[in-house]
């Protein structure tokens, strides 16, 4: 028995060194870690247990019948992070580059069915060089048995892609239909072409990071949620991440536990909205003093500004908040920021996680870029996403709320359960000014007569009463009281339950 088990360690030795001490070293040399590091820092600490580690390819053309490593570029099984069990699979690269083979393929999709079955996340740590070229077909077959599981596992568990290397080709596809993707800055890339190839077919000079580095993906092609400065940060935030996600669409969010008082008041939110209207305010402040501890997890918070998306706690559990931000573009909705909260809010409705939307918008954003680019379309994704949501959605409205963005963001019309205003808030079809210029468009000339009608449009309409007389503001609330509205209101739609009309599914306007 003895010599069994010497045999077993030297064998599990072996497999622990991936590609060898001279690649490994050479992956530190590049800022980066191993998979099975990133793996020790991501999980809780000797909670992991690997599965296939002695899985090798099967290829024999090109010689590689003799060019075999155990475990064939990638690491995969379960732990547990703070204590909640976690799928995850994580390319070597020290090992043929990370690329995919058939057995590669295979271990992967070992992992996401056991997740699927047993209903916890799943977390892909991806740094590898696309589909292994000796096994031509069969890594493209690979590749599709990772993205039909990608398919049926969405919106039933979390699925997370971190991308801590090159991604390129096939690899890339995997992530894009994943709930969310992270990446490490300046040694992390993807695209589905790279540099050499874009410079053959379209005579393009442009490098990695130019065409798919995280500057890219986190700012203009919003296909990462978030950059971060290293691998050690990187896997921190999962873990962090984590914590605001249920394992599964049934299982509830999780809950914990908090010192922050429910029902604590915050008096310098009554001078948060300034006295000028068009004057803007941070409104991550208002997130940030609403929420447990101030503690907000953004999402893609390089991206479309003029809208935050992100997760917090009330009470210690899980809510998804959205809110217009004044401080970029006024708060406007445009193209980018509609896919990007449309997103987020069907995230959440697919996960139960309560929605609370924080509204300061002056309408959709004019102009021929944006009617060419599809604004139309695009803004329908918002509506769409939070009038499909079944979940408990709780607005209030602080400032500003013009025209089809009021009826968009959340609103009573599209099944909003509790919608407060604050007394600042200004619920009109479009801005006083706007509004009187086409009314008495015969007084123009009268600069008195113009300031009286504008007066009297201030008066009559920008205010929350004349949408409270009507029912579609629920109350006007002080804005010190606000996190104890929330508080109260999640609690009173605990058990709010709404279904859809049944549907094989929705055609929401891609």
């Amino acid at each position: 028995m003895n010599e069994i088990i010497a045999e077993i360690e030297k064998r599990r030795e072996n497999a622990r060194l991936g590609g060898g001490q001279k690649r490994i070293d050479a992956q530190h040399k590049r800022g980066k870690l191993t998979a099975r590091e990133r793996i020790d820092l991501l999980l809780d600490e000797n909670s992991f247990e690997e599965f296939d580690m002695y899985v090798e390819h099967r290829c024999t053309d090109f010689g590689m019948q003799d060019n075999k490593i155990s475990g064939d570029g990638v690491v995969t099984g379960w732990g547990t992070i703070n204590g909640r069990t976690t799928y995850v699979f994580a390319k070597d690269f020290t090992v043929f580059g990370g690329s995919l083979s058939e057995a590669h393929a295979q271990k992967i999709t070992k992992i996401q069915d056991m997740a699927l079955r047993n209903r916890a996340p799943i977390i892909g740590l991806f740094d590898a060089g696309g589909a292994r070229i000796q096994e031509g077909v069969a890594a493209l077959g690979g590749y599709g048995e990772v993205f039909q599981r990608n398919v049926l596992s969405s919106g039933v568990i979390p699925q997370i892609s971190v991308i801590m290397g090159p991604c390129a080709g096939g690899d890339v596809y995997s992530p894009a239909m994943t709930d969310f993707i992270f990446m490490v800055k300046d040694t992390s890339y993807m695209f589905v072409t790279g540099p050499d190839v874009v410079k053959t077919v379209t005579n393009e000079t442009v490098t990695a990071e130019e065409l798919g580095g995280a500057s890219i993906h986190t700012t203009k092609s919003s296909i990462a949620d978030k950059g971060y400065e290293n691998d050690v940060e990187a896997m921190l935030q999962m873990r962090r991440l984590m914590d605001f996600l249920p394992s599964n669409n049934q299982s509830g969010v999780p809950v914990l536990p908090t010192k922050d008082a429910s029902d604590r008041v915050e008096m310098s939110l009554d001078s948060l909205i300034p006295e000028n209207p068009n004057q803007p305010y941070d409104m991550h402040e208002l997130i940030k003093k609403v929420v447990d501890e101030g503690d907000f997890f953004e999402i893609q918070d390089k991206f479309a500004g003029n809208i935050v998306t992100g997760f917090a706690r009330i009470e210690g559990e899980t809510v998804g908040i959205i809110a217009n931000q004044p401080m970029v573009l006024a708060g406007v909705l445009d193209s980018d920021a509609s896919r990007k909260a449309g997103r987020f809010v069907r995230f959440c409705d697919c996960f139960n996680i309560p929605l609370i939307t924080f509204v300061d918008v002056p309408g959709f954003l004019p102009g021929t870029a944006q009617e060419y680019g599809g604004l139309i379309k695009h803004g329908a994704k918002l509506l769409f996403a939070y009038a499909e949501a079944t979940v408990p959605k709780i607005t209030v409205i602080t400032r500003k709320a013009y025209g089809g963005a009021y009826d968009v963001m959340s609103s009573k019309h599209i099944r909003g359960d509790v919608n407060y205003a604050w007394p600042t808030a200004e619920i009109a079809v479009m801005g006083a000014k706007g509004a009187v210029e086409i009314i008495h468009r015969k007084d123009l000339g009268d600069p008195e007569k113009i300031a009286q009608h504008t007066k009297n449009y201030e008066d009559r309409f920008c205010s929350p009463f004349v949408a409270a007389e009507r029912g579609y503001i629920d109350e006007v609330i002080v804005p010190h009281n606000t996190r104890r509205r929330i508080s109260r209101a999640l609690s009173m739609l605990k058990n709010k339950k709404v279904e859809n009309p049944w549907k094989k599914h929705d055609n929401i306007p891609l």
